[in-house]
C-alpha cells in the first residue's frame, strides 16, 4: 500500500499530483532541481529533495537520483506524472526492482504500447480500429516498399516506431519521393530515438484529434471515461481541448469506447491511460496510447466527475477501481487552454519573473496552475505555465465562461498565449465544433 509518494515532476502537474496526495492523506516528497526551489509544490510538500543542477538530464531524467530520493525518504511509490519519465519503461522497471511502487502501467506493458509498431499489433488483436499500414516494420527492399504504399494508396506516412510529439515523421505523396523520405526519416529516427524503425500508415488528410480516457486497475476490471477532441494544434503540440468531443457518429463512438475497455483488460493495463485516435468521415483510427496521465485530463474530470490522479494512486496501492461503466455519465461539457509563457505571435519562450498573477473564478471555472506573483518562469522546461478550465451544463454555456475566464485572467511580467486563446474561443469555426488537425496551422498561416 502506497504510504508516501515522490512527485518525479514539476509545475503545475506535480502540484495537482500533490493535492491528490493530500485528499488520501498520503505523505508527499518533491523532487526538484537547483532551479525549482521555489516552485509552489515544493513549498507544500512533507519533504523536498534536491536532485541535481537545473538541466533537465542532471535532475528530472536522473534516474539514479529520483530513486535515491525515494530511498532516504522512505518513500513507498513514485508517480511520474506526464512528460520526463513518465513513459519510461526503464524507469518504472528500476523503480519497482528497487522495492517501490511505479504508479502506471508495468514496465512490460510501456515498452508494449511505447513501440508504435508493436502498438498498432496489440491494438488489432484487441479489435481497437487501426490505421491502414504496413502491418510492421517497413522492409529494406525497395520494391517491397513500394508495393505497400501502392496497397495502402497515396498520400501515405512515415513514422518512426520509437517517435513521438510530432517528431519523427513524414508525408509523401506519390512514388518518386517515397524510398528517399523513408531513408531521411530512418536516419532521423536513429539520431533522435536511437532506433531507426520505421512503418508506413494511410495518410488521413483533414482529420480530427479523438482520444479516450481509461483506467484500469490491473485485476481485469477497467472503464472509458469517454472521449475529448484535441484538434486546435500547431505543430503537432496540442493547444486547447474539450470534453466530450462534438459531432461524432453515435455508433462508432459506442464501438470504439468499447473496444479501448477490451483491450485494456488484453493487454493487462493497469492506471490511467489515453487512446489516441484520427477521426475522418465517421472512422477511427488508433495512433498511440499514452501510458500515463495526460495534460489534458481536468476536461475529463469536469464531465464525469472522476478524480483520474486519484484513482491511479488507489490502483497502484492495489486496490480495485472505484468506480464501474455504469456509474459513469457525461455532464455537460468542458474546454481547456493549455497556458503557455511564449510571445502570442512568434511563439518563442517567455522566462522571467511573473510581476502579478490572478486566477480567473466562477462557477464552472478551474484553474491547475503552478503560479504566484513573484515567481520565475525558468527558462530549462516546457513553457506550459498553467491550464484554465471550464464547464458548462452544454458546449456554449462552457464556451462562454471559458472567453470570460480569459477576460479576467491576468500575467504581467512575462509574454503569454493569453490572447491566442482569446481569439481561438472566439473564432466562428471552432464555435460551431468538428475542426480538423489542420485548422490552426491554416489559421495562424
Amino acid at each position: 500500500m502506497l504510504d508516501k509518494v515522490v512527485i518525479a515532476n514539476r509545475g503545475e502537474i506535480a502540484l495537482r499530483i500533490l493535492r491528490a496526495c493530500k485528499e488520501l492523506g498520503l505523505g508527499t516528497v518533491a523532487v526538484h532541481s537547483k532551479a525549482d526551489r521555489d516552485l509552489m509544490h515544493v513549498r507544500l510538500a512533507d519533504e523536498a529533495v534536491c536532485i541535481g543542477p537545473a538541466p533537465s538530464g542532471q535532475s528530472y531524467l536522473n534516474i539514479p537520483a529520483i530513486i535515491s530520493a525515494a530511498e532516504v525518504t522512505d518513500a513507498t511509490g513514485i508517480h511520474p506524472g506526464y512528460g520526463f519519465l513518465a513513459e519510461n519503461a526503464d524507469f518504472a522497471e528500476q523503480a519497482e526492482k528497487s522495492g517501490f511502487i511505479f504508479i502506471g502501467p508495468t514496465a512490460d506493458v510501456i515498452r508494449l504500447m511505447g513501440d508504435k509498431v508493436s502498438a498498432i499489433a496489440a491494438m488489432k488483436k484487441a479489435g481497437v480500429p487501426t490505421v491502414p499500414g504496413s502491418d510492421g516494420p517497413l522492409p529494406e527492399d525497395g520494391d517491397e516498399i513500394l508495393a505497400t504504399a501502392r496497397r495502402i494508396g497515396f498520400p501515405v506516412i512515415i513514422k518512426a516506431a520509437a517517435g513521438g510529439g510530432g517528431r519523427g515523421m513524414r508525408v509523401v505523396h506519390s512514388e518518386a519521393h517515397l524510398l528517399n523520405a523513408v531513408h531521411v526519416t530512418k536516419s532521423e529516427a536513429k539520431s533522435a530515438f536511437g532506433d531507426d524503425t520505421v512503418y508506413m500508415e494511410k495518410f488521413l488528410e483533414n482529420p480530427r484529434h479523438v482520444e479516450v480516457q481509461v483506467l484500469a486497475d490491473g485485476q481485469g476490471n477497467a472503464v472509458h471515461l469517454y472521449d475529448r477532441d484535441c484538434s486546435l494544434q500547431r505543430r503537432h503540440q496540442k493547444v486547447l481541448e474539450e470534453a466530450p468531443a462534438p459531432l461524432l457518429d453515435p455508433e462508432a463512438r459506442a464501438q470504439v469506447l468499447q473496444s479501448c475497455v477490451d483491450a485494456c483488460i488484453e493487454i493487462g493495463y493497469r492506471g490511467a491511460g489515453t487512446f489516441e485516435f484520427l477521426y475522418e468521415d465517421g472512422g477511427f483510427y488508433f495512433i498511440e496510447m499514452n501510458t500515463r496521465v495526460q495534460v489534458e485530463h481536468p476536461v475529463t474530470e469536469m464531465v464525469t466527475g472522476v478524480d483520474i490522479v486519484k484513482e491511479q494512486l488507489r490502483i497502484a496501492s492495489g486496490l480495485p477501481l472505484s468506480i464501474c461503466q455504469q456509474d459513469i455519465q457525461i455532464r455537460g461539457h468542458a474546454f481547456e487552454c493549455r497556458i503557455n509563457a511564449e510571445d502570442p505571435k512568434s511563439f518563442l519562450p517567455s522566462p522571467g519573473q511573473v510581476t502579478m498573477f490572478h486566477a480567473p473564478g466562477g462557477l464552472g471555472v478551474r484553474m491547475d496552475s503552478h503560479l504566484y506573483s513573484g515567481y520565475t518562469v525558468p527558462p530549462y522546461y516546457d513553457s506550459l505555465i498553467g491550464k484554465l478550465i471550464t464547464h458548462g451544463s452544454d458546449r456554449e454555456i462552457a464556451l462562454t465562461r471559458m472567453r470570460n475566464a480569459l477576460d479576467e485572467i491576468l500575467v504581467e511580467g512575462i509574454k503569454t498565449n493569453i490572447d491566442l486563446h482569446k481569439d481561438l474561443v472566439r473564432d466562428t469555426n471552432f464555435q460551431q465544433g468538428g475542426i480538423n488537425i489542420h485548422y490552426l496551422e491554416k489559421k495562424l498561416a
